[in-house]
């Protein structure tokens, strides 16, 4: 599969350049970026780079887009539009008006569509929804996600420019909330049947947006789910999720993804072979792989994946404003 990659900042170099090197099946042909300096990193690679994504399409067969949200749908669309198959970060776009962009794809077009909520594939959220689902945990759980991420570093300039720009596009909810909400929909039956409350709060003056959000949401079954989101602090809370129910609790290391299981019976840990970036970035790309050669008949996560977790997390910053 002949793919080209746009987006050379640290998510584009540090995981989705690596997984799609390391898989035999893609032969990758371009690498864009509109920075000079992110160009200039990327080097070492031997593969041609460029400032812009207007490829001669009958080079390539797939395009990865790690490009900010707010230009996403317009490439989105055009490299849909033109057969190819692409693989989208999330989130899908910065407001779900945005996403209307999407409106313009036919069923075909969209699920050649595959969308970067890449911890979805990591086996520890398929061990918890199966926790779920057989009733380990209780028949009805209380599910806290603690988002916390991006501290505030003084010593960065480039990283503070970075995310308050990201921050001037939606507040934490909207970029992080893509993962969190996925996952709940997953793990719980089915999208919220309910945004029962939500806040936030602007830590400085100076921030475009409130950097801190929460909310607390309820969902098929019985299940309810509270969830933060934070950016932007010189110290983090631990950054993890957490499944209790009358029968048991278990938690999910939010960095390593590492499960503890503690029930009447006992306490288990419960650990992934490699690290946590490696596997799920590994098994996209092998996912996107299969779209292309037809073992996958549509992307997952989907495009409407994409859209549905965007469409929650912009209630709860609407809700939180």
């Amino acid at each position: 599969m002949r793919v080209a990659l746009a987006g050379l900042g640290d998510i584009g170099l540090t995981a989705h350049l690596p997984a799609l090197l390391r898989n035999d099946s893609v032969d990758l042909v371009r690498l864009v970026d509109p920075s000079p300096q992110r160009r200039a990193l990327a080097a070492s690679y031997s593969v041609p780079t460029g400032p812009d994504l207007d490829l001669d399409l009958a080079e390539v067969d797939g395009v990865v887009l790690a490009t900010p949200p707010w230009v996403t749908p317009e490439l989105v669309v055009r490299y849909a539009k033109a057969g190819r198959y692409v693989l989208a970060e999330k989130p899908v776009a910065t407001s779900v008006e945005a996403a209307a962009a999407y409106d313009q794809l036919d069923d075909d077009q969209r699920r050649r569509v595959q969308i970067g909520l890449t911890y979805r594939h990591d086996p520890a959220i398929g061990q918890l929804a199966t926790w779920i689902a057989d009733g380990t945990l209780g028949d009805a759980v209380l599910v806290r996600a603690h988002i916390y991420d991006e501290p505030f570093r003084p010593d960065d300039p480039e990283h503070i420019e970075r995310i308050t720009a990201t921050l001037a596009h939606g507040t934490p909810v909207v970029h992080e909330g893509a993962h969190v909400f996925d996952w709940l929909s997953h793990l719980l039956g089915g999208q919220p049947e309910s945004l029962d409350d939500a806040w936030s709060q602007q830590t400085r003056p100076e921030l475009p947006a409130a950097n801190l959000v929460g909310a607390r949401l309820s969902y098929p079954g019985g299940h309810r789910a509270l969830v933060e989101f934070g950016w932007l602090t010189a110290a983090l809370p631990r950054c993890e999720l957490t499944v209790l129910g009358d029968r048991g609790l278990a938690v999910l290391d939010g960095f390593t993804f590492d499960l503890t299981l503690t029930t009447a019976e006992g306490r288990r840990e419960v650990r992934f072979p490699g690290d946590r970036m490696t596997r799920c970035f590994d098994r996209q790309v092998q996912r996107f792989v299969d779209l292309y050669d037809g073992t996958r008949k549509a992307g997952e996560p989907s495009l409407d994946d994409g859209i549905a977790a965007l469409r929650t997390a912009q209630l709860v910053a609407g809700r939180a404003s």
